[in-house]
């Protein structure tokens, strides 16, 4: 086992500190079975126990009631449904099995998925499976992380932290490419941990390869936390610095490998051969990826995006429609109660940690994992800040693992120098500020257990004082007291996180935990008008959804665009207990035409055709709309072609065929051109053109306005249900 010195070092770790351990010498097998032994033998009884119950627990937890939520993200569970009967759209992640258009992020999330689909055939569990137990492996990871580091107790601390923050409970049960990103990510910071031991080079070539991987799943964001751990080990690094500046040199070369092969295949790939790149409006993957994808985020200029011009700005550029930028961002009213619980300890024990090791060596291995750990926490916060593009709620989930090990570590460290005073005090002060804190966050779900509000301000001031007597209390007292101060701080989010565990999400824009106050400037995540935000109904008329416990808001748009109305929780209705009347959800193999609802402020945001001209969910499929495009259905690549992302998957989800998503996500982008879509036309290759509000979620100008013109001016109209199609093979 890994025992700490007095200043946080690995005091067992082999080695000379150039990587170069006398031991290193035998054979590897016999290397690798003393290091064996020896860990068996140092660990304390509880530890292996503890750790399966983690995750175990963890497992539970992910997996409790995962089929309640349908397809989730309708957009991400039709492109693994694509994938898994094409496997050329496995490799580009195509939205549909026809290859008509990529989903607007690399493939790598996707993978696991459509594998999973692949083998065991189409359903709620088997997309969402996947998700869950990349949750799992993310808290086993940080648990071995910190482990090395400050034992394992605080080990335990942080992965049980980050299990039951309520933003990962949310998005490791969920389709989007965060869980992935999130488990990588983590495993990168394990691996320059672990070279920050014996200076190991493989150590690093394993980190590279898991941002190379992270940047597959979601592009830029995988590399927001690369300076912070390249900076760390190039000041920290047990080694020369000559050597140190090559080892971070082939991390980055293997890093551009990992990401590299597949940028270079969609590149080099003639376009006519393989999908449009979805969200770039030049068919080209660097383009999204600095432009929409990347820059574009920071700035708010994201052409294509849905947003005056094209961007998402706001006047004076201060966040728009994506709500206020600044310091104050992480705090608000949504977004606190998805990650900002333990925000504020979390900083403070960062600073504590820094300067309890600040005379420990150049190469200590605490102080080493605070600065890559808390900077990473940084990066990542203060960029989640101050950036004006696109960004939800749910994007905090990265900071998840982070917060997560910088509280334990902090919290343990302080805990074991609590006999001098002023570790004590910032101890104390750490519990204190975190009840308050979570008092005023949980004062924004109103009337949701208002008594857990004074319970944990009471206990928290209570564990505060008596940890600030810590020197002079028998060790029996001091335990309990730091037991209380535990639960002062995490009942808040464990919580919002079994609301979450309970609730059905849907759509393209989820948020953990019960409905909360909305103030602030209007849009998003602020309150107001704009785009739709939680506990608002979208679009025009009702949008109805409900879980346990919860009721159902209603809202009613303008008219005119993206409207937003706010509605207090009210009856479940539907045609069973705690599912709401639904639209623009689709219907599972087996299942019944509504999936389960979504309670508004709690998830998914649903109004007529998913919100947005289905900008926000997949569409519900009638089963005579369904068994209209089964008809004949053979003799098309594409059963039928609808704008927008959203409106075509629910559609492709409920038959299994392949659906042409014109404009993609937001039905913006310029694909397929009116002449391409013509051509497939008289090809035969689209059956069906399936109607929707007039250019669809992007509005009434561009390539899908003209191709929507052009349909309903030449082709007959069929209804279905309360569809309407037209029939491509039937001119007027």
């Amino acid at each position: 086992m890994t025992t700490l010195t007095s200043s946080g070092s690995a005091a067992d770790t082999p080695g000379t500190g150039d990587g170069s351990a006398a031991g290193d010498r035998q054979p590897l097998g016999d290397r690798l079975r003393a290091r064996s032994r020896h860990r068996r033998a140092s660990r304390p009884r509880w530890e292996t126990p503890a750790f399966w119950t983690l995750l175990a627990a963890t497992a539970v937890l992910y997996l409790y009631g995962l089929g309640s939520s349908g397809y989730a993200n309708s957009f991400y569970s039709a492109a693994a449904q694509a994938g898994s009967v094409s496997w050329k759209a496995f490799l580009f992640g195509s939205l549909d099995a026809g290859n008509a258009i990529t989903v607007d992020k690399p493939p790598a999330a996707l993978w696991p998925m459509a594998l999973s689909v692949r083998l065991f055939g189409l359903g709620s569990w088997q997309i969402l499976v996947p998700q869950a137990l990349l949750g799992v492996a993310s808290v086993g990871v940080l648990y071995s992380a910190v482990r090395r580091r400050t034992g394992p107790a605080s080990a335990l601390l942080a992965g049980a932290l980050l299990a039951l923050t309520p933003v990962a409970a949310l998005m490791f049960r969920f389709n989007n490419p965060d869980a992935l990103l999130c488990l990588l990510m983590v495993a990168a910071l394990w691996c320059v941990s672990r070279a920050m031991e014996d200076a190991r080079t493989t150590w690093l070539v394993l980190a590279g390869a898991c941002f190379g991987v992270g940047f597959l799943a979601k592009a830029l964001q995988a590399w927001l936390i690369l300076p912070v751990a390249a900076l760390v080990y190039l000041v920290c690094g047990p080694t020369r610095l000559r050597r140190r500046i090559g080892q971070l040199l082939l991390g980055g070369l293997t890093l551009l490998v990992t990401a590299g092969w597949w940028v270079a295949l969609v590149e080099l790939w003639p376009a006519s051969s393989r999908p449009y790149i979805g969200g770039s409006q030049e068919n080209s993957f660097l383009e999204l990826t600095f432009g929409y994808n990347g820059f574009g985020r920071l700035t708010g200029d994201e052409t294509g995006s849905v947003g005056r011009g094209g961007g998402a700005r706001g006047p004076g550029g201060g966040g728009g429609m994506w709500g206020q930028t600044g310091p104050g961002r992480l705090f608000g009213d949504t977004i606190g109660g998805q990650i900002a619980w333990l925000l504020p300890a979390a900083l403070l024990l960062f600073v504590a940690g820094l300067v309890v090791t600040r005379k420990a060596a150049r190469t200590d291995a605490l102080r080493a994992a605070f600065l890559l750990w808390g900077g990473s926490l940084l990066i990542t916060g203060l960029t989640f800040s101050f950036m004006s593009g696109i960004f939800h709620e749910y994007y905090t989930v990265a900071l998840a693992p982070y917060l997560a090990a910088v509280v334990a570590m902090g919290a343990t460290l302080l805990w074991r120098e609590r006999n001098r005073l002023p570790c004590a005090a910032v101890l104390a002060a750490a519990v204190a500020g975190t009840a308050g804190w979570a008092f005023v966050l949980l004062g924004r779900a109103t009337d949701w257990l208002p008594w857990l509000r004074w319970a944990v301000l009471v206990v928290g001031i209570v564990a505060a004082c008596g940890l600030l007597a810590a020197t002079v209390l028998p060790r029996t007292v001091g335990v309990a007291l730091a037991g209380l101060g535990l639960l002062a701080a995490v009942a808040g989010p464990v919580a919002f996180t079994l609301s979450t565990v309970g609730t059905p999400h849907t759509g393209s824009i989820v948020t953990a935990g019960p409905a909360v106050s909305r103030g602030g400037p209007p849009g998003m995540p602020g309150g107001g008008t704009g785009m739709p935000g939680p506990g608002q109904g979208t679009g025009q008329g009702q949008g109805q959804g409900a879980g346990p416990g919860q009721g159902a808001g209603q809202g009613q748009g303008d008219g005119q665009g993206p409207g937003a109305g706010q509605g207090p929780p009210g009856q479940a209705a539907g045609n069973r207990p705690g599912v709401g009347n639904q639209q623009g959800m689709p219907r599972p193999p087996g299942g019944n035409a509504q999936r389960p609802g979504t309670p508004e402020g709690a998830g998914g945001r649903q109004g007529p055709r998913g919100g947005m001209g289905g900008l926000l969910n997949g569409s519900e499929v009638s089963a005579k709309a369904e068994a209209l495009l089964r008809k004949n259905a053979a003799g098309h690549t594409w059963a039928a072609a609808a704008v927008g992302s959203q409106n075509a998957a629910g559609y492709q989800l409920a038959t299994g065929l392949p659906v042409m998503a014109i404009g993609g996500f937001n039905g913006t982008d310029p694909s397929p051109t009116l002449a391409q879509f013509k051509t497939y036309v008289e090809q035969g290759r689209i059956h069906y053109f399936i109607a929707g509000p007039r250019g669809g979620p992007g509005g009434g100008q561009g390539t899908a306005s003209k191709i929507t013109s052009w349909v309903t001016k030449n082709y007959t109209k069929v209804t279905a249900g309360s569809t309407t199609f037209y029939d491509l093979t039937r001119p007027k």
